[in-house]
């Protein structure tokens, strides 16, 4: 009876220690994962006076006047930088630094950044237009639609900044429109105009966004709007009268200059969640 009794306790030892071990399992099993990094998606639209462009429609008039349509935008943005509030600085670069936008493609429209944000409050964000000078390198895209914003060789190489294309009426025209193409990337400095150049000309620059702050939680996805408002382009601090530096204007520095110039206030942003 001794030894029913001595193995009846070792049985209930065995048992209880097997019950603790399993519910402790349990309890480490139900806890709560921690809590991650949030993401990013920025969308982009594209405006004229508030609104969002009607293409191919000759219904806009600039700030010298000139009536005009867009029939198509495509650009680099890069080296998207987000700072925090505490100082530090985050940019995005995992897997992706470069990133093409093409008011053709609805599959540009929206970029889902790869890369981990940190939570907390950020203050602002910034990006350089379009491709910095180190990066903008030929031949680095090798299928289109990038391949396709190649900038000529003999004028600089590299890529298009950006490709703003549409028609506008001349002056003293009533019906007959002209194409525009208002294409940025490396100016050129010429001995003689248009066979001798001696220099090139680096037209990228940064971007800072106005009231771009905004706080990302834990497992938060945060989306970002990056508008590109087009008349700017033709207005403050310069006016750009289409009638006087025409429809081409690649092989002009001093045009690109004025677009570059203008670009400052070209983007802005809204935090839509």
């Amino acid at each position: 009876m001794f030894k029913n009794s001595k193995f009846i306790f070792i049985a209930g030892v065995v048992i209880f220690l097997l019950s603790a071990s399993l519910s402790g399992c349990d309890k480490n099993t139900n806890n709560p994962p921690e809590p991650g990094p949030g993401k990013i998606t920025f969308q982009f639209e594209h405006l004229i006076d508030g609104q969002q462009i009607i293409f191919d429609s000759l219904m806009y008039i600039n700030a010298a006047g000139n009536e005009y349509m867009v029939n198509e935008i495509q650009y680099f943005i890069s080296d998207v930088t987000l700072y925090k509030n505490d100082g530090t600085e985050k940019m995005i670069k995992d897997w992706q630094d470069i990133y093409y936008v093409d008011t053709d493609l609805d599959n540009t429209w929206s970029w889902e950044v790869y890369d981990d944000i940190d939570p907390g409050t950020y203050d602002s964000i910034s990006f350089i237009f379009s491709i910095s000078e180190e990066k903008n390198i030929s031949f680095m895209f090798v299928n289109p639609p990038e391949r396709d914003m190649f900038w000529p060789e003999f004028l600089g190489g590299g890529y298009h900044y950006l490709k703003l294309n549409g028609k506008w009426l001349e002056e003293g025209q009533t019906w007959k429109t002209t194409p525009f193409d208002f294409h940025m990337g490396r100016g050129q400095i010429y001995y003689s105009y248009p066979d001798s150049i001696i220099g090139f000309v680096p037209n990228f620059f940064r971007v800072s966004l106005p009231n771009s702050g905004f706080v990302i939680l834990a497992d938060q996805k945060k989306s970002i709007e990056i508008e590109m408002n087009v008349e700017n382009w033709f207005k403050n601090p310069h006016v750009f009268d289409l009638d006087i530096w025409g429809g081409y204007i690649m092989q002009s520095q001093e045009a690109m200059q004025i677009a570059k110039e203008n670009g400052h206030n070209v983007f802005s942003v809204k935090v839509l969640n």
